[in-house]
């Protein structure tokens, strides 16, 4: 199974390479239109290579979906956390109630008691 891992990792690998290679020349990004540009006075730009901006956005759109399942899912985590600390809670009465059963009786009866 590690080494089919691998493989895929391996082959992703060969194949973001391929993509990068071909698509190097450079693309200038900017953050507003021309005309709103000139019309707010400034106008923010950097030149990165095609593959980067594909990536980058392909990595952006993961992470904002992670974080929105993330959020999406914290009243889940919340109701296990909750139901987590209910049973903690119920196992230490039902240790204390057989301790407090078990009281006065011998030690070889009271774990046999515990047992079944």
């Amino acid at each position: 199974m590690r080494y089919i891992r691998y493989a895929v990792l391996v082959s992703l690998a060969i194949i973001l390479a391929s993509v990068a290679m071909a698509n190097g020349t450079f693309v200038d990004l900017k953050l507003m239109p021309d005309a709103l540009a000139e019309l707010v006075g400034f106008n923010l730009g950097i030149s990165l290579p095609l593959f980067a901006v594909v990536l980058g956005g392909v990595g952006m759109g993961l992470m904002i979906g992670f974080l929105a399942e993330y959020i999406r899912e914290h009243k889940h985590r919340r109701e296990a956390g909750e139901r987590k600390r209910e049973a903690r809670k119920l196992a230490r009465e039902v240790n204390k109630l057989k301790k407090k059963t078990n009281e006065g009786k011998d030690e070889v009866l009271a774990l046999l008691d515990d047992a079944g």
